[in-house]
Protein backbone atom coordinates (compact mmCIF):
# COMPACT_ATOMS: atom_id res chain seq x y z
CA UNK A 1 0.00 0.00 0.00
CA UNK A 2 1.34 3.43 -0.94
CA UNK A 3 1.70 6.11 1.70
CA UNK A 4 -0.46 9.18 1.43
CA UNK A 5 1.73 12.25 0.98
CA UNK A 6 1.12 15.94 1.02
CA UNK A 7 0.71 17.34 -2.51
CA UNK A 8 3.48 19.49 -3.98
CA UNK A 9 2.77 23.19 -3.96
CA UNK A 10 2.15 24.64 -7.42
CA UNK A 11 2.64 27.94 -9.22
CA UNK A 12 -0.74 29.51 -9.97
CA UNK A 13 -0.78 30.97 -13.46
CA UNK A 14 -3.37 32.80 -15.51
CA UNK A 15 -3.79 33.31 -19.21
CA UNK A 16 -5.74 36.55 -19.53
CA UNK A 17 -7.04 37.65 -22.88
CA UNK A 18 -8.91 40.85 -23.51
CA UNK A 19 -11.01 42.69 -26.04
CA UNK A 20 -8.44 45.06 -27.49
CA UNK A 21 -5.49 46.59 -25.68
CA UNK A 22 -4.54 44.31 -22.78
CA UNK A 23 -2.59 47.12 -21.06
CA UNK A 24 -5.83 49.08 -20.71
CA UNK A 25 -7.74 46.22 -19.12
CA UNK A 26 -4.91 44.95 -16.94
CA UNK A 27 -3.55 48.22 -15.63
CA UNK A 28 -5.99 51.09 -16.18
CA UNK A 29 -9.12 49.03 -15.59
CA UNK A 30 -7.57 47.27 -12.60
CA UNK A 31 -7.56 43.56 -13.45
CA UNK A 32 -3.97 43.21 -12.16
CA UNK A 33 -4.95 44.58 -8.75
CA UNK A 34 -7.95 42.26 -8.53
CA UNK A 35 -5.81 39.23 -9.42
CA UNK A 36 -3.19 40.23 -6.84
CA UNK A 37 -5.91 40.64 -4.20
CA UNK A 38 -6.77 36.96 -4.70
CA UNK A 39 -3.47 35.30 -5.62
CA UNK A 40 -0.85 37.62 -4.16
CA UNK A 41 2.07 39.38 -5.79
CA UNK A 42 2.76 38.80 -9.47
CA UNK A 43 6.30 37.76 -10.40
CA UNK A 44 5.92 37.57 -14.20
CA UNK A 45 3.76 39.10 -16.93
CA UNK A 46 4.40 38.24 -20.55
CA UNK A 47 4.33 40.70 -23.40
CA UNK A 48 1.05 40.72 -25.36
CA UNK A 49 0.50 37.52 -27.34
CA UNK A 50 -1.79 37.41 -30.37
CA UNK A 51 -4.56 35.10 -29.19
CA UNK A 52 -7.00 35.70 -32.04
CA UNK A 53 -4.95 33.72 -34.54
CA UNK A 54 -5.95 30.52 -32.74
CA UNK A 55 -9.74 30.90 -32.69
CA UNK A 56 -12.62 33.19 -33.57
CA UNK A 57 -14.78 31.59 -30.87
CA UNK A 58 -14.69 34.69 -28.64
CA UNK A 59 -15.23 37.33 -31.35
CA UNK A 60 -19.02 37.35 -31.09
CA UNK A 61 -18.82 37.98 -27.35
CA UNK A 62 -15.81 40.30 -27.23
CA UNK A 63 -16.28 42.12 -30.53
CA UNK A 64 -16.06 41.23 -34.20
CA UNK A 65 -13.58 43.90 -35.30
CA UNK A 66 -11.13 44.02 -32.43
CA UNK A 67 -7.80 42.41 -31.74
CA UNK A 68 -7.88 39.90 -28.92
CA UNK A 69 -4.53 39.68 -27.15
CA UNK A 70 -3.42 37.54 -24.25
CA UNK A 71 -0.89 37.61 -21.45
CA UNK A 72 0.58 34.86 -19.31
CA UNK A 73 0.83 35.85 -15.64
CA UNK A 74 2.60 34.04 -12.80
CA UNK A 75 2.14 34.60 -9.08
CA UNK A 76 5.06 34.71 -6.67
CA UNK A 77 3.61 32.59 -3.87
CA UNK A 78 3.13 28.86 -4.35
CA UNK A 79 -0.21 27.34 -3.41
CA UNK A 80 -2.01 24.07 -2.97
CA UNK A 81 -3.43 22.44 -6.10
CA UNK A 82 -6.60 21.85 -4.06
CA UNK A 83 -7.36 25.60 -4.37
CA UNK A 84 -7.98 25.28 -8.13
CA UNK A 85 -11.79 25.06 -7.95
CA UNK A 86 -11.98 28.14 -5.70
CA UNK A 87 -9.50 29.95 -7.94
CA UNK A 88 -11.73 29.36 -10.99
CA UNK A 89 -14.82 30.59 -9.15
CA UNK A 90 -12.99 33.76 -8.06
CA UNK A 91 -11.58 34.41 -11.54
CA UNK A 92 -15.08 33.98 -13.00
CA UNK A 93 -16.33 36.68 -10.62
CA UNK A 94 -13.71 39.08 -12.00
CA UNK A 95 -14.82 38.26 -15.56
CA UNK A 96 -18.47 38.86 -14.66
CA UNK A 97 -17.72 42.13 -12.90
CA UNK A 98 -16.09 43.53 -16.03
CA UNK A 99 -18.68 42.23 -18.50
CA UNK A 100 -20.65 44.82 -20.44
CA UNK A 101 -24.26 43.97 -21.29
CA UNK A 102 -23.55 40.32 -20.41
CA UNK A 103 -20.52 40.13 -22.71
CA UNK A 104 -17.07 39.45 -21.34
CA UNK A 105 -14.32 41.89 -22.19
CA UNK A 106 -11.79 39.94 -20.13
CA UNK A 107 -11.32 36.16 -20.07
CA UNK A 108 -9.22 34.62 -17.30
CA UNK A 109 -8.02 31.04 -17.75
CA UNK A 110 -6.75 29.99 -14.33
CA UNK A 111 -4.44 27.06 -13.84
CA UNK A 112 -1.14 26.06 -12.37
CA UNK A 113 2.32 24.97 -13.32
CA UNK A 114 3.79 21.95 -11.58
CA UNK A 115 7.17 20.56 -12.55
CA UNK A 116 5.43 17.77 -14.51
CA UNK A 117 2.36 19.49 -15.91
CA UNK A 118 0.33 22.58 -16.77
CA UNK A 119 -3.24 22.22 -15.51
CA UNK A 120 -6.22 24.45 -16.39
CA UNK A 121 -9.59 24.78 -14.67
CA UNK A 122 -12.87 24.78 -16.59
CA UNK A 123 -16.58 24.96 -15.92
CA UNK A 124 -17.20 22.63 -18.85
CA UNK A 125 -17.10 18.84 -18.67
CA UNK A 126 -15.27 16.95 -21.40
CA UNK A 127 -13.83 13.45 -21.56
CA UNK A 128 -10.32 14.62 -20.70
CA UNK A 129 -11.38 16.63 -17.63
CA UNK A 130 -11.82 15.48 -14.05
CA UNK A 131 -14.43 16.91 -11.73
CA UNK A 132 -12.72 18.59 -8.74
CA UNK A 133 -15.79 19.98 -6.96
CA UNK A 134 -17.90 23.15 -6.85
CA UNK A 135 -18.89 22.77 -10.52
CA UNK A 136 -15.26 22.90 -11.71
CA UNK A 137 -13.19 20.49 -13.79
CA UNK A 138 -9.41 20.21 -14.16
CA UNK A 139 -7.55 19.33 -17.32
CA UNK A 140 -3.91 18.46 -17.84
CA UNK A 141 -3.28 20.77 -20.77
CA UNK A 142 0.45 20.08 -21.20
CA UNK A 143 2.90 17.60 -19.71
CA UNK A 144 6.55 18.42 -19.08
CA UNK A 145 8.64 15.49 -20.24
CA UNK A 146 12.33 15.19 -21.11
CA UNK A 147 12.94 18.93 -20.88
CA UNK A 148 10.00 20.21 -22.93
CA UNK A 149 6.27 20.76 -22.90
CA UNK A 150 4.30 18.04 -24.67
CA UNK A 151 0.79 18.80 -25.82
CA UNK A 152 -1.99 16.27 -25.67
CA UNK A 153 -4.67 15.44 -28.20
CA UNK A 154 -7.20 17.81 -26.63
CA UNK A 155 -4.81 20.63 -25.65
CA UNK A 156 -6.03 24.06 -26.73
CA UNK A 157 -4.34 25.25 -29.94
CA UNK A 158 -2.72 28.27 -28.30
CA UNK A 159 -1.01 26.11 -25.68
CA UNK A 160 0.36 23.85 -28.41
CA UNK A 161 2.09 26.89 -29.91
CA UNK A 162 5.85 27.41 -29.29
CA UNK A 163 5.25 31.00 -28.08
CA UNK A 164 2.94 29.83 -25.30
CA UNK A 165 5.20 26.91 -24.44
CA UNK A 166 8.15 29.31 -24.15
CA UNK A 167 6.16 31.50 -21.75
CA UNK A 168 5.21 28.47 -19.68
CA UNK A 169 8.86 27.38 -19.64
CA UNK A 170 9.82 30.77 -18.16
CA UNK A 171 7.12 30.35 -15.52
CA UNK A 172 8.22 26.77 -14.86
CA UNK A 173 11.82 28.00 -14.35
CA UNK A 174 10.55 30.51 -11.76
CA UNK A 175 8.56 27.73 -10.12
CA UNK A 176 11.57 25.42 -9.91
CA UNK A 177 13.60 28.17 -8.18
CA UNK A 178 10.78 28.67 -5.68
CA UNK A 179 10.56 24.91 -5.02
CA UNK A 180 14.29 24.79 -4.20
CA UNK A 181 13.78 27.42 -1.51
CA UNK A 182 11.18 25.25 0.28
Amino acid sequence: MGKIKKADLVNYTVHVFTAGNSDFWLYEYGIIKELEDIFGEIDYISKPIDFQRFTTYYNKEMGENIKIEGRMISFKNLGSPSFLADAKILSNKIESKHSIDGRRKVNIDIGYVHHTQFVLASTKHWGNRLYIGKGIYAEITLMYNYGEWKDLEFSYANFKDPVYKAELSLIRDLYMKKRKKL
